[in-house]
């Protein structure tokens, strides 16, 4: 796969706006970074992958398995710096790479484990190796805190504890020399403070050759001096080679642990690539929730099949104003290869072409796209897009020179892969002369059989279209009273500019556009009121269509309700039916085994009674097998069945092979009856009043006039002229 997408076509489908609206779902700056720097992907294999992994992120909003939490920090800078040998880096960084590794590996253990629900995601996470390696000789140097743990070597343990008995040497001897100036008087009402990290005797200045120590500051109104005690100054020193002495302690411990470390840092990039990865794919999906995206079916063969497709920015852009979003449906495949839209401006064919360039744009990069679940596509090797006025002023080139350099790129790269979008197609030159090479230009896209879209208001474009056998003219729907648009893409038909139509809406007087229309040739504003008059008729017909349709979904609806209902009604019947025919039944043998018990009172003859009631139970047995035959068991059962159901098909056949012998009998009268009508049609002498069809045809008329072997239909709406050798007769005047 070839991909062949430049900048200018991510310009002009405005693919970086999405792009900024997918990263606001990133969760890390690496991830918004990744987001923004997306390009379609060229490798086919490579973007099923990615767009697979995107939709399995966004199934897991629907399941109780969600995707694990794949926050982390940057520790780009730390993984490089542990790369130079001899070198450390501080506790939180290496807080954050152990931190980093367990989310890697947590990820590894789920999808493993989940592997049906995600298998694209196992597939990636099994790359990467699975090690907790990293995280534990972290953590068994540095605490939660990111202090390095008293136990990470001797030295160190033996260090903190000295500094721990100094601490306490210092604070006696402080509390000493503080409770002796107190009681001399020496103090100051606020007795201490602390100066450069140091607790001081906050004295009064006219005592303070009194107090041995170091003088370390004064108040602004230096009535006060601080004083750090003589006896406090000498442990104070020792406290401060215990510090230095731990600080290089701990140097020397996270050297060791960068070396313990370093032997990863290649595996902790495949890490950050891996959580990056996953940030970008979450914004993807999360983006995709938001607009209801989905990943449509990617065929091999060649068809862009989108219902009701949305464009992403203006989606987002009503969505925020409360405004509802219009969308098109809209195919090409082999028999409909390219689509000129045409019609009034500001109806929405551009925003049409563009939201079919983005979305296939987004698909082929990885990103799902808003369209109903029944859409599918295929992957292009080559998007291209002329839209908007591409003036280059750096150049010097105008619209047209710039758009005939665009097209000659066009000519150069557009294959049977290329989906190529064009706007306004074979503006800004003269409309005759800029028609015609548009036209060659639509020409040559079509022999290359490329899959296109174009807008246009040229009509020898609308004519070409209709001309050529896999081109297909479209408009975009204009209510015909308000002329206002209704975004609604229609196919099949060229659209009208409206162009006088709209200038009267917006107030040009009728005087100027009448001399505006004498200017104009006739024949084209002829054409141009043709194609309103059918937009405004078929306008009408699809109103009274949805209309139609709507009576009709509503009739359905309620024969459904009512057939429901019936279902109902005849499934109590059924069980009133039923419960009847069981007490009728319970009725019918309780009187005769009273019949029995009354005869038996009567005459005491136990005999009798015995021989009635059996052959009564034998009557009920074979009046219940006939309801209920048994299935055969025995062997001799079963043959017995193969027997009976042998002579039933041969009775069935006989009686198939007798009906046969008269459907064929039917058959041949039928056939000589309608032999006798052809003849009797063909030698009929038409009458006015006649009601006739023109053969091959389905419209009824009534014969008005005839004149020797011509006759006049009336259809009631028009009449037409035909030879009597090419009516049928059906039905004679009465």
């Amino acid at each position: 796969m070839n991909t062949n997408i430049s900048g200018k076509t991510l310009q002009d489908l405005e693919f970086s706006t999405v792009l900024q609206h997918v990263s606001e779902h990133c969760i890390t700056g690496l991830g918004k970074e990744r987001v923004r720097e997306i390009q379609p992907i060229i490798s086919r294999k490579q973007l099923f992958i990615e767009l697979h992994l995107v939709n399995e992120y966004l199934s897991s909003f629907q399941s109780e398995n969600r995707v694990p939490n794949h926050g982390f920090d940057n520790v780009t800078e730390s993984v490089k710096r542990l790369k130079i040998e001899n070198s450390f880096i501080e506790t939180e960084a290496f807080l954050k790479i152990a931190s980093t590794s367990l989310t890697v590996n947590e990820h590894i253990k789920f999808f493993k484990k989940l592997k049906l629900q995600f298998p694209t995601f196992f597939e990636l996470s099994q790359k990467i190796e699975f090690t907790s390696y990293i995280d534990d000789e972290i953590k068994k140097i540095i605490d939660i805190s990111g202090e390095v743990k008293n136990n990470a070597s001797s030295a160190l343990k033996q260090i903190r504890r000295d500094i721990n008995n100094i601490r306490g040497k210092i604070g006696a001897s402080f509390s000493s020399a503080l409770s002796k100036s107190i009681g001399a008087g020496y103090l100051d009402d606020i007795k201490e403070t602390v100066v450069d990290n140091q607790r001081v005797l906050a004295v009064s200045a006219m005592h303070r050759r009194k107090i041995a120590g170091s003088l370390l500051g004064s108040s602004k109104s230096g009535n006060i001096v601080y004083i750090a005690p003589q006896a406090t100054l000498a442990y104070s020193r020792e406290y401060q080679n215990l510090v230095y002495e731990e600080k290089q302690e701990v140097i020397k411990i996270l050297r060791a642990l960068a070396e313990t470390v370093r032997p990863f840092t290649s595996l902790l990039e495949e890490y950050l690539e891996y959580l990056v990865h996953t940030d970008a794919v979450g914004s993807k999906a999360k983006y995709a929730l938001e607009m209801n995206a989905i990943l449509p079916k990617i065929t091999k063969e060649k068809r862009i099949f989108f219902k009701n497709a949305m464009h992403p920015i203006l989606w987002r852009k009503n969505n925020a104003q409360k405004i509802k979003t219009i969308p098109q449906s809209i195919e090409l495949n082999e028999k409909q290869q390219i689509i000129v839209i045409s019609g009034p401006n500001a109806g929405g064919k551009s925003i049409t072409l563009k939201t079919i360039g983005l979305l296939q744009l987004m698909l082929q990069s990885g990103i799902l796209i808003p369209v109903d679940e029944r859409s599918q596509t295929y992957i292009f090797d080559t998007i291209l897009t002329d839209i908007g006025d591409n003036q280059s002023i750096e150049n010097q080139l105008s619209t047209y020179s710039y758009r005939l350099k665009n097209m000659r790129n066009f000519l150069r790269k557009c294959g049977e892969s290329t989906l190529f979008l064009i706007d306004e197609f074979g503006t800004g030159s003269d409309p005759e002369l800029g028609g015609a090479l548009a036209e060659i230009f639509l020409e040559e896209f079509y022999e290359k059989k490329a899959f296109g879209i174009i807008t246009t208001h040229y009509s020898n474009l609308k004519v070409l279209a209709n001309e050529l056998e896999n081109v297909t003219n479209a408009n975009m729907q204009f209510d015909e009273r308000t002329l206002e648009p209704l975004y609604k893409l229609f196919v099949g038909q060229a659209g009208s500019s409206f162009t006088f139509e709209v200038a009267q809406k917006n107030g040009i007087p009728f005087s100027i556009i009448n001399k505006a229309k004498k200017r104009v040739d006739t024949e084209k504003v002829r054409l141009d009121q043709t194609i309103s008059k059918l937009q405004k008729e078929r306008s009408k017909l699809q109103r009274n269509s949805d209309n139609l349709e709507k009576q009709k979904s509503k009739g359905q609806e309620h024969l459904e309700s009512l057939q429901e209902k019936e279902d109902k009604i005849q499934l109590k019947l059924a069980g009133f039916q039923e419960l009847y025919d069981n007490n009728q039944r319970m009725l019918s043998l309780g009187r005769k085994i009273n019949e029995f018990l009354n005869k038996y009172f009567q005459n005491n003859n136990k005999k009798e009674l015995n021989t009635n009631f059996n052959k009564w139970v034998v009557d009920e047995k074979v009046k219940y097998a006939k309801k209920n035959p048994l299935t055969p068991k025995t062997k001799s059962q079963k043959q017995q069945a193969k027997v009976v159901q042998k002579q039933m098909q041969e009775v069935i056949k006989t009686v198939e092979k007798e009906v046969l012998q008269k459907v064929v009998k039917v058959r041949k009268e039928k056939k000589i009856e309608a032999v006798k009508i052809a003849e009797e049609k063909a030698t009929y002498n038409y009458k006015i009043n006649d009601r006739v069809r023109i053969k091959d045809s389905n419209s009824i008329g009534t014969i008005d006039k005839i004149e020797k072997k011509n006759v006049i239909i009336n259809y009631g709406v028009f009449t037409t002229k035909t030879s009597l050798s090419n009516l049928e007769l059906v039905e004679k005047a009465k």
